[in-house]
């Protein structure tokens, strides 16, 4: 059996069996340890072009998966076109109490509350740069601490501690499990958050882009704010979205959707891209789209592009399906450009984003390949 083989296998039957947190720990070792071939080459037509990246594919890790830059390398060989590390927080914290992630087997979604677990800037920053040499667009997520004094200062502090190792930044202010984190994204909040961390990103010696995280959970009136802040402060561009606080009516693991916590996967698929939708409508063109939530398959992840999305995360569904899903997604893709005669993903870009806003799309097939 290849290695590929044998890391998908074990990532797709472990991660069922054992608890979630100690099947995580078990599968980020074995990927840092485990030496990976290269993934092949890219057709051409995957490639996509944002913040001044470019990108040989359109699929990206979410963060979540390595918090602290200890499987880069692996994640890129497995064929993302780019890798998020985090979140990072500036002081190395441990998060909240376990058990923290429960998996809805049933629903394929996930609900954890870790609360930036992170080994802190100083470790992560170490990792990364010693693999600074080395290929592939490797963004960081970052965090503050839960007992930070100054949020914005944290902020502040990881956009100069890895100006050095990031190909850009990610601003989370869309954690549902820190206190308070979410009110960040407040027109007033965000007003004073930007110019700090963009004051930050360009004292720095090279210009790192920097996007900002929102949570799925905002009103229209709350995503106008936003989207106005953004647009004024000139930021690079926007991921859409964090995990929910709802429980969407239709879940069928009821006990365990009464834990606390974020929601992901395929639960957060119709409300993500619904907002993605939205947020693109707004934004007009000005800065890349990043869609996040519930994407497990090709039809989900061209839903994503559809909407509005430049740029794709998955992270929960590699739970359930295992690695072979990133490049059974390429393919995908790559069927429906042949099929439409188009040359690039990006022809494909925004052309239902109407009817997703509308509420005129369903999801129920687009997850029919389980």
């Amino acid at each position: 059996m290849s290695r590929h083989r044998f890391l998908t296998s074990t990532a797709h039957s472990l991660v069922l069996r054992l608890p979630p947190e100690t099947a995580h720990r078990m599968t980020l070792h074995a990927l840092s340890a485990l030496p990976l071939p290269p993934a092949p080459a890219d057709d051409p037509r995957l490639a996509v072009q944002a913040f001044g990246l470019d990108f040989p594919n359109p699929l990206g890790l979410a963060a979540g998966f390595d918090k602290n830059g200890e499987a880069v390398d692996a994640i890129l060989r497995f064929g993302f076109g780019f890798a998020e590390v985090g979140t990072v927080t500036p002081q190395p914290q441990a998060g909240n109490a376990r058990p923290r992630i429960f998996r809805l087997l049933q629903d394929r979604g996930i609900i954890n509350r870790l609360g930036f677990n992170s080994r802190g800037h100083t470790y992560v920053h170490r990792r990364l740069l010693a693999r600074a040499a080395k290929p592939g667009l490797v963004a960081v997520n970052l965090g503050a601490n839960k007992d930070s004094e100054d949020r914005i200062a944290d902020y502040a502090e990881g956009v100069k501690t890895f100006a050095d190792v990031a190909s850009f930044f990610v601003i989370n202010i869309s954690s549902p499990n820190t206190p308070g984190l979410r009110d960040l994204q407040r027109q007033q909040a965000l007003n004073d958050l930007l110019p700090n961390v963009l004051a930050a990103r360009d004292a720095a010696a090279r210009r790192v882009p920097v996007v900002v995280k929102i949570a799925p959970d905002l009103t229209l009136n709350e995503l106008d704010g936003v989207i106005r802040v953004c647009r004024a402060f000139l930021i690079d561009g926007l991921a859409v979205s964090n995990t929910t606080l709802a429980r969407p009516e239709q879940l069928t693991d009821h006990e365990i959707a009464k834990q606390h916590g974020g929601l992901s996967g395929r639960p957060l698929f119709h409300l993500s891209t619904w907002l993605l939708a939205q947020a693109y409508l707004r934004v007009e063109g000005q800065f890349p789209l990043i869609g996040i939530g519930g994407v497990e398959n090709a039809a989900t992840a061209l839903a994503k592009i559809e909407a509005g999305a430049d740029l794709i995360e998955l992270y929960s569904a590699l739970v359930y399906k295992g690695v072979g899903l990133v490049a059974e997604i390429k393919d995908g893709l790559l069927q429906r450009l042949s099929e439409a005669k188009l040359g690039r993903l990006g022809d494909l870009r925004g052309r239902c984003a109407e009817d997703w806003a509308a509420g005129k799309m369903s999801a129920a097939e687009l997850h029919s390949a389980v």
